[in-house]
């Protein structure tokens, strides 16, 4: 199994596409400059020793060391040491609302990334549960099935945007029933449900799908996100606020009484996300009051770390950028 096991770090490479967009602007710079000081192939004789092929080359060489950079950053990782893990606790799916409403920033810096905090608060204290994702909107999707393997479920949390579920609403009843599907339907015990969502334009079945949860020894936990004096959003496809056909903006709001009632059918408790460590903990402390189960899965326990030949490569170009001037005669003419 390869994995990055600073993942975050990736989000560097995005610089890569503003250091060409810099790049191309100085050439068209210099290529402009050299039509208004006159003849093209006059001012390039001034010149001498200059070639633009050797600019070129440093650049790709400074382009390629700082995208090995954050590459030996990120520090690839390969499992290669197979052990079965056992433990002791619940199984838990995490039912997050990922539809376009969790972007609006009535809580910062949004519904759906305060909602991600959380997740990552439960995750650091659930070392001895089995985890499973679930994303949804106006259809549900079982991102992760149930593990214990809280690194791949951090990978696949980072991964979440609304673009995952294209299909508009908040379909609760339908992400209530794909997610009591990912537990074992023979057991009747320490089975939960967490669902996180700001509960707009829920679909009225979501109370009947609570309680056929809890029939099947399911407990639902529900966390409302928002604020019931609501918020415009963007939505991703335009960056701008999203409108009604009257043009006016759409206000989302928190439906926190339907939260509630969803909560109480599933047996479970409802907890607005303000503070999220303490919302965090009072879930824990949910998780831990269940009875627990023991159980078995085969995970890669070690790792080998590859970052020093990335971080490596990236010092050997700099060094040869480094010894490459801008202007060499001889070297000019073996490039031209």
């Amino acid at each position: 199994m390869i994995r990055f096991q600073h993942i975050e770090y990736l989000s560097a490479l995005i610089l890569l596409v503003v250091f060409l967009g810099l790049f191309i602007s100085v050439l068209v710079w210099k290529k402009k400059s050299i039509r208004k000081i006159g003849d093209k192939e006059l001012v390039e004789k001034l010149f001498t020793g200059y070639s633009p092929k050797l600019y070129r080359l440093k650049f790709i060489l400074l382009f390629l060391a700082f995208f090995f950079a954050v590459i030996g950053a990120a520090n690839i990782q390969i499992g290669n040491k197979m052990e079965k893990v056992t433990r002791k606790g619940v199984d838990v799916v995490i039912a997050l609302d990922v539809s376009k409403s969790m972007l609006a920033q009535d809580i910062q810096p949004s519904r759906l990334d305060r909602a991600k905090q959380l997740i990552m608060r439960l995750m650091d204290h659930m070392n001895n549960d089995r985890i499973g994702l679930l994303v949804f909107a106006g259809k549900a999707y079982l991102q992760m099935p149930l593990t214990v393997d809280f690194t791949a479920a951090r990978m696949y949390l980072n991964t979440v945007t609304p673009d995952m579920v294209p299909t508009p609403g908040t379909a609760i009843a339908t992400a209530i029933n794909t997610a009591n599907k990912a537990f074992d339907p023979h057991e009747r015990l320490h089975k939960s449900i967490i669902l996180i969502s700001d509960g707009e334009t829920w679909d009225e079945g979501a109370v009947d799908a609570a309680s056929a949860a809890y029939g099947d020894g399911v407990v639902i936990n529900t966390v409302g996100v928002g604020s019931t004096e609501g918020a415009p959003f963007k939505d991703p496809e335009t960056g701008d606020f999203k409108r009604d056909e009257n043009n006016n903006l759409v206000i989302t709001k928190l439906n926190e009484e339907e939260m509630k009632a969803i909560a109480a059918a599933g047996h479970g408790v409802y907890q607005h996300l303000d503070n999220t460590d303490q919302v965090a903990s009072n879930l824990i402390s949910r998780l831990e009051a269940m009875q627990q189960k023991t159980f078995g899965e085969n995970l890669y326990a070690g790792y080998s770390s590859y970052f020093q030949y990335f971080l490596g490569l990236a010092l050997l170009l700099l060094l040869i950028e480094f010894c490459i001037p801008e202007k060499n005669a001889r070297l000019a003419a073996i490039l031209e």
